[in-house]
């Protein structure tokens, strides 16, 4: 009976012992993420086209399961305020997007370690994609937006944010 509690408490050890680091491993290579953090835009090194160019707009992103949070907090052009959230893992599944004119939901994908892809879309239909790219010393986020805005003119911006 002994032998049988003792192999029930090595079993349970373990099984622990696998979940934290799977836990552990997780947490490392999300800590080592470069995007993790907040990122200030840049107006005056990005390109709007259309435009014209919002007059702010802050994007912080944080690790969650298998993917990232993002909510972003801007004024528009015309002096609005914005936000926009949305929590989504790296699996390419659509996830709902709160906030935005042009879109529902996003879809996430993982290109390597500095560069990830956003699909937005308003229902079934593409309306953008975000390729988004940190730079080797991590300072810099370039975005490349590409798709229609909200009143359906072609959109190709390259959007500059530095690392708060």
């Amino acid at each position: 009976m002994r032998s049988l509690w003792r192999a029930l408490a090595f079993g349970v050890v373990v099984a622990l012992g696998v979940v934290l680091a799977a836990d552990i491993g997780s947490l490392s290579a999300q800590a080592s993420d470069p995007r993790i953090g907040t990122w200030k835009l840049n107006v005056t090194k990005s390109k709007f086209s259309p435009g014209p160019p919002p007059k702010a707009l802050t994007v912080k992103v944080e690790p969650s399961g298998q993917g990232e949070k993002v909510t972003t907090e801007g004024v528009n052009a015309e002096g609005g305020n914005t936000a926009t959230q949305y929590t989504a893992n790296f699996d390419g599944k659509d996830y709902p997007l709160t906030g935005s004119q042009i879109a529902d939901s996003v879809s996430l994908k993982r290109i390597d370690a500095r560069t990830t892809e956003r699909t937005d879309k308003k229902g079934a239909t593409v309306a953008q994609t975000l390729r988004r790219a940190v730079s080797q010393d991590g300072k810099t986020m370039t975005v490349t937006v590409k798709g229609t805005d909200a009143q359906g003119q072609a959109v190709n911006s390259v959007l500059v944010f530095e690392k708060q």
